[in-house]
């Protein structure tokens, strides 16, 4: 029989699978697996339930995690893998990629896929990257600065700011009053001399503006890809760094994607090799960053030959990497983030009280945890 998979219409998300599928179907009479894309926007529109019980493996974005638990979407990989793999898989892993797929005490999916909220500017117009919020502040009043604020990520910004700043995100409080206030002071200073249209861009569009001509000459905080860190996509290459974060912070907010199957499959032993080769050092190492993919595994992070080839993303963002914040995944959260990032964004444009903005995303977060299905982060 022939697996069914659905991931993302990026090549990132597409491309490396797509390839190693190919030859894993090489030579066979029937195909063992076969890639469906859809647009990100669809993930984030259709209920993780009604995408399960269509495909046999899912791309999936870790914070849907406490949602799928409750729905039964996916097998846990204990009763797939052996312990000793999986442990295997997570040390090998950057940061907290493996361990954001774990839940309830189980492990959901295999971390695919790598990115962080990281500094990206262009090289040409920002020579070096700013070390602390006062500079970039100060590139502002000069240079047309960016946030990322379209779709969920006005309350990921905040968020990677707080916890670089060394502040809690999570229990009770969701931020804590002091650094939640003073990030949301420089996010409103910022906002005020933004490149305009630029809060209406996701990561990509912002990328593609610093890329492609002058609108952007920096964004502090994007998820970054790895595609604009090398000559040939676009007129400009765009330079990534770590992100700002004290001594005892966090690094920007983790990203990426994890495999995951779902509860209409019946992996055979043949399938559960191809994905377990997924996370192999040669397919991470090799294969995934060739084919425009952002690799898992710490080694490919680490290859010499790997960043030489994209301009030193991943030696220059590894740090951010390493301590990127894990953010709440119980279920209800991705409802809460969807509408604290448009009540963040309304307070930017009315240059709203940062303690009024922080009373509100309280309030938004409390009533997300009190209607949760299972347990909560902390």
């Amino acid at each position: 029989m022939t697996f069914v998979g659905l991931t993302w219409d990026h090549p990132r998300g597409y491309d490396a699978l797509a390839e190693t599928a190919r030859r894993a179907n090489a030579e066979r009479a029937e195909p063992l697996i076969h890639w469906n894309k859809q647009p990100l926007e669809g993930f984030e529109s259709a209920p993780i339930r009604t995408l399960a019980e269509e495909n046999d493996l899912l791309v999936m974005d870790h914070p849907h995690i406490g949602e799928a638990v409750a729905e039964g979407c996916f097998l846990p990989l204990e009763d797939l893998y052996s312990a000793e793999q999986i442990e295997a898989w997570r040390r090998g892993s950057v940061g907290p990629s493996a361990e954001s797929y774990r839940w309830d005490g189980r492990t959901w999916a295999l971390p695919l896929d790598v990115a962080t909220q990281v500094m990206a500017r262009r090289a040409d117009r920002v020579p070096a990257p700013p070390s602390n919020w006062d500079e970039v502040v100060a590139i502002a009043r000069r240079l047309p600065v960016a946030q990322s604020l379209a779709g969920p990520h006005a309350v990921l910004t905040l968020m990677s700011m707080v916890a670089g700043a060394g502040g809690r995100v999570g229990g009770a409080e969701f931020l804590s009053d002091a650094k939640g206030a003073a990030a949301l002071d420089i996010m409103q200073r910022l906002y005020a001399r933004r490149p305009s249209g630029s809060e209406t861009l996701n990561p990509i569009g912002l990328l593609e503006a610093m890329a492609r001509g002058g609108d952007v000459a920096l964004v502090p905080l994007v998820f970054g890809y790895v595609t604009y860190a090398a000559a040939g996509h676009a007129p400009h290459v765009l330079a990534f760094s770590d992100t700002i974060r004290a001594a005892e912070g966090r690094g920007g907010v983790i990203g990426g994607t994890g495999i995951a199957f779902s509860r209409r499959c019946r992996p055979t032993a043949e399938l559960l090799a191809h994905i377990a080769s997924l996370l192999s050092v040669p397919t991470q190492v090799e294969t995934f960053p060739a084919f425009g993919g952002q690799p898992s595994a710490r080694a490919a992070w680490q290859d010499a030959a790997v960043n030489d080839a994209w301009g030193g993303f991943y030696r220059n963002t590894l740090t951010t990497a390493e301590t990127a914040l894990l953010r709440p995944r119980f279920d209800g959260y991705i409802a809460f983030q969807t509408a604290a990032a448009e009540r963040i964004r309304a307070a930017l444009e009315r240059r709203e009280e940062p303690e009024t903005t922080l009373a509100i995303l309280r309030t938004l977060w409390l009533r997300a945890r009190h209607g949760t299905r299972g347990h909560l982060d902390d």
